[in-house]
């Protein structure tokens, strides 16, 4: 009898001491990990945080924003070429092709702002 009441007392104590890391904070980690090495133009990087994590970039794709831009945008605005055109060969061509927040598409974006000359542009503009 003792040694259930001891054996319980112990597992309570671990199930009370153990507190799992909120799915949240991992996410925000995450999205800060991917702004970082799009913008210091580490595709390697990149790709291996997404297969660490098991994540494909076309599913959380539109729900990323580095400094309020979408990952292809922020690539263009940091010259981060070498993530520009991996990211834009990971998305279908119907994500390449939609309209984003502000309405405009990504190679709509970029010839108004002076990056429809990048090689990130071009790799979009080959998708399409």
């Amino acid at each position: 009898m003792l040694k259930s009441v001891k054996l319980g007392a112990v597992t309570l104590l671990l199930a009370f001491a153990y507190q799992p890391t909120p799915a949240s904070a991992n996410a925000e980690q995450l999205v800060a990990s991917i702004c970082d090495y799009v913008a210091s133009n580490d595709k390697n990087r990149l790709r291996s945080k997404l297969s660490d994590s098991g994540i494909r970039l076309r599913n959380i794709y539109d729900g990323v924003k580095c400094n309020g831009q979408s990952l292809l945008r922020f690539a263009m605005s940091s010259g981060a070429d070498d993530t520009g055109e991996f990211i834009a060969k990971q998305l279908p061509g119907s994500s390449l092709g939609a309209p984003e927040a502000d309405g405009q598409t990504v190679i709509a974006w970029a010839d108004a702002n002076g990056f429809g000359g990048t090689a990130t542009a071009a790799a979009v503009k080959e998708r399409l």
